[in-house]
């Protein structure tokens, strides 16, 4: 059995805001070319990052891997796991903060993306995050995934109007 750097029990905050951290983006390709660039260790690593493993699976791992140099728990997204997914539809995860974030970084927000085909060859992709806790760090960290998260779907939209991410390694 997989071991999580938490229990469950401690995994999420108790006392959640409101907040919903949501963006979406029209993406020129298939249903399938989008799914499976989210689903796949292959395909994220064509706009996501350099390195990932993900595990289509209920509990499967959905680690992206941003700084290699680092060791295992400081790279990226370890110990996140898929948590639902229904095929070219919806993917739901959960999520860490990056390790500069200190002790929220324990914690796991929740990232559900939805797959819409919006007309022949244009794919919307909606991010959801949602399960943040409250006060001024969780401002400051949701701030961060505003900006990541657009970025990762400008990268997106760019990996299949230019092709795939050619990730450097210096």
């Amino acid at each position: 059995m997989r071991q999580f750097e938490s229990e469950p029990s401690d995994r999420y905050v108790k006392d959640q805001s409101d907040k919903i951290l949501r963006l979406e983006i029209i993406v020129p390709a298939s249903l399938e070319g989008v799914w499976k660039a989210w689903t796949t260790t292959q395909g994220v690593k064509t706009f996501f990052s350099s390195d990932a493993k993900v595990e289509l699976a209920v509990g499967g791992s959905y680690e992206i891997y941003f700084d290699l140099e680092k060791p295992y728990g400081l790279r990226g997204s370890e110990y996140c796991r898929v948590l639902s997914y229904l095929p070219m539809e919806m993917l739901s995860f959960d999520w860490n903060a990056p390790p500069e974030f200190g002790e929220l970084r324990n914690k796991h927000t929740i990232v559900v993306l939805q797959f819409e085909e919006v007309g022949p060859g244009q794919v919307k992709v909606v991010v959801s995050q949602l399960g943040w806790g409250k006060g001024e760090e969780w401002d400051k960290l949701y701030d961060y995934f505003y900006k990541a998260w657009s970025y990762v779907l400008g990268n997106l939209k760019k990996r299949f109007v230019a092709g795939p991410i050619e990730w450097s390694s210096g």
